[in-house]
């Protein structure tokens, strides 16, 4: 029998599946993730809940699982998913793999209309004396919204071919329950990208993972350092890919997978409606954020965008917001500048202050009257409607063009901003009579790439102390 030797282990990406523009499977495609995977895995599983199997036929499940084998050759153990809401239909699929030659099935709780522990356990009872094939169950609650019993499991775990669970709940608390009810007879493999480390260290055999066909070598080097008992590395690996992984776990699984994919050269499509390649299920800034970790880990070239700071002589900097230089030699006005930090996060405030009844009040109301698209004003806030004092217009000098740039720069900026000017005011640096008798506009120049915002924050606030010293303490 199959059963009595597959042991499932390491790393096993669950594949998406490739689709063409008008939602076809695409073979070419899958072939080609196939062969890209293939060097740096333990075992592939098409039809899985990345593969969006629920929007798949039988047909298309057969035929997938086919191509699949047929391109993998033997080189790695193919995990077929043939899950179904019915035990009919499970065993019908089931079936097919077997006969299609696949090493194992992957099998999930039976779903939407949920059936009592004892229908739950003759679920899997069922498929697995139908075939002479290795049966993994599927633990997967997010979907659907249900887990896996405990004790169905331990009743299970003592079927000859029931051999494996894996578990992509993320909930530690239920993996640990598992491992220690079955006792070693029955292999856990951990399907939630965020707690692979601890999974593994717990006891857990392998990985059955979406981003194991984004980053698959990465994986393997926390594997053979858990294995190893090296828990340092593991731990500083699992760390560099955390921020991505929460990403494909917490945006549509397959859907953030794919975008990365293409973002890579793979081209695999978008997702089978009513998914969305993008808003709703996956936002713009999502994708930003996607596409930075990738340059990170080096999986995609960097796109470098070139940013034009103000470099003018300081008064001749504040032009665009309707001050030319020759009203800012008197009148009572202040400037001061600073640029603190490095990369993309660097931070650069051009700060002019002066009487409400001047110039800079004037520009003041223009700016929040008149805004500029892409430059939109916003006042600087110590937290949510709290404006500090003296007033305070913070103007982005980048054209804002999305999302994540508008939150580096409506978001730690304007707190930090706020911050700094508070914190001026407290020390003695701004004297008390500007409280309401002065008025401020901060010029801020954010990369558009930045996405530390702790870092940003703390940027503008040391920019925006030493430009309220320049302006306040000694002028410029």
């Amino acid at each position: 029998m199959k059963s009595v030797a597959f042991k499932p282990r390491g790393v096993m990406p669950a594949l998406v599946t490739p689709f063409t523009a008008d939602e076809e499977v695409d073979e070419a495609g899958l072939r080609t993730l196939v062969r890209h995977v293939l060097p740096h895995v333990d075992g592939v599983v098409p039809c899985g809940t990345t593969g969006e199997f629920v929007y798949l036929t039988p047909d298309e499940q057969r035929r997938i699982i086919e191509i699949v084998i047929d391109e993998v050759a033997g080189r790695v153990p193919v995990i077929a998913g043939t899950g179904a809401a019915s035990t009919r239909q499970a065993v019908q699929l089931a079936r097919a793999a077997q006969q299609a030659e696949a090493d194992a099935c992957l099998v999930v709780t039976p779903f939407f209309l949920h059936p009592a522990d004892k229908g739950i356990y003759q679920h899997f009872y069922e498929i697995a004396q139908a075939v002479d094939l290795p049966i993994i169950m599927y633990n997967i609650p997010q979907t659907v919204d249900a887990y896996l019993p405990r004790t169905v499991i331990e009743d299970l775990a003592d079927i000859p071919n029931i051999v494996a669970l894996k578990d992509s709940s993320g909930n530690l608390t239920y993996t640990m329950e598992v491992l220690e009810m079955t006792k070693g007879r029955l292999d856990v493999l951990i399907g939630h990208d965020e707690v692979v480390l601890p999974a593994l260290a717990a006891g857990c055999s392998g990985m059955i993972l979406a981003s194991a066909q984004v980053f698959p070598e990465i994986w393997q080097k926390v594997y053979a350092a858990v294995q190893a008992g090296d828990l340092e590395t593991a731990r500083t690996l699992q760390l560099s890919v955390q921020k991505l992984a929460r990403i494909f776990c917490r945006h549509g699984g397959g859907v953030a997978i794919k975008a990365a994919l293409n973002m890579m050269g793979i081209k695999v499509g978008g997702p089978r409606r009513p998914l969305l390649r993008q808003g709703g299920v996956l936002i713009n800034e999502v994708r930003a954020e996607i596409r930075l970790e990738l340059e990170k880990l080096g999986k995609i070239s960097a796109t470098e965008v070139e940013i034009e700071a103000p470099s003018a002589p300081l008064p001749e900097r504040f032009a665009s917001l309707g001050l030319p230089a020759d009203l800012l030699q008197s009148n009572g006005v202040r400037m001061g500048t600073a640029v603190v930090g490095e990369g993309v996060e660097r931070v650069q405030i051009d700060l002019v202050a002066g009487p409400k009844d001047g110039p800079v009040g004037d520009a003041y109301a223009l700016q929040l009257t008149y805004p500029r698209q892409g430059h939109e004003a916003l006042t600087a806030i110590l937290e949510p409607n709290l404006t500090v004092r003296p007033a305070t217009l913070i103007v982005p000098v980048v054209e804002l063009k999305d999302l994540r740039q508008a939150n580096m720069i409506y978001g730690p900026t304007q707190t930090a901003v706020g911050k700094a000017v508070v914190d001026g005011l407290a020390s003695g640096l701004i004297p008390t009579s500007a409280m309401e008798g002065e008025i401020m506009l901060a010029q801020v120049t954010v990369h558009p790439q930045a996405l530390d915002r702790h870092q940003i924050y703390w940027n503008a606030y040391r920019a925006m102390n030493e430009a309220l010293n320049n302006a306040y303490n000694r002028g410029l």
